[in-house]
């Protein structure tokens, strides 16, 4: 298809972080479809999958920086948990990754938070700043869209919390403590 990334990109609405999204993530492949070439259009399909986003030369180099800045983090909240249960971390650290020290005192923050939910939205509103960096420059190509795709996901997540039953998560929960 055509590439339309002009048109589509400023179609779509702003995301604030906190919003109720505007569409599903297969809302936004659907508009996205039509407008990026079919090559574009299976990178954004890959996003919402774990393992989607291969590690190897012709993967975008927004996605690879992603990868990198998520490594760090996961590495800052190993330290950060095996500090609190006095544990040597080493064994847990993935190897591959650059260590972050502005990562930090965000996760030492969260991890010593005594809202399991805060700890969580403190550490999205991370990812968040850092999709807003990785964005800088990028207006009205696929590097946007994959950004956007990211930020949408959050979204997504949060508004699947919001509305989930407590009282349900409590009783599979202790049904699952039970046996």
């Amino acid at each position: 298809m055509a590439d339309f990334y002009p048109y589509l990109v400023s179609s779509l609405p702003m995301l604030h972080f906190g919003m109720k999204p505007p569409f599903s993530f297969a809302g936004f492949l659907e508009i996205c479809r039509e407008f990026i070439p079919e090559r574009d259009y299976q990178v954004l399909c890959s996003l919402g999958e774990p393992a989607g986003c291969g590690e190897d030369r012709a993967t975008p180099k927004i996605i690879r920086g992603w990868m990198e800045f998520d490594g760090a983090l996961r590495n800052e909240l190993v330290k950060a948990r095996a500090q609190r249960l006095h544990v040597e971390p080493s064994q847990y650290l993935r190897k591959d990754v650059s260590p972050d020290q502005s990562l930090a005192a965000a996760v030492t923050a969260a991890v010593g938070n005594p809202s399991p939910l805060d700890a969580e939205r403190s550490l999205d509103e991370v990812r968040w700043k850092a999709l807003d960096e990785l964005a800088t420059g990028h207006h009205f190509d696929l590097d946007f869209l994959i950004t956007y795709a990211w930020k949408l996901l959050i979204l997504i997540r949060w508004e699947h919390v919001r509305n989930a039953d407590p009282v349900g998560i409590l009783e599979h929960t202790l049904q699952k403590v039970r046996g």
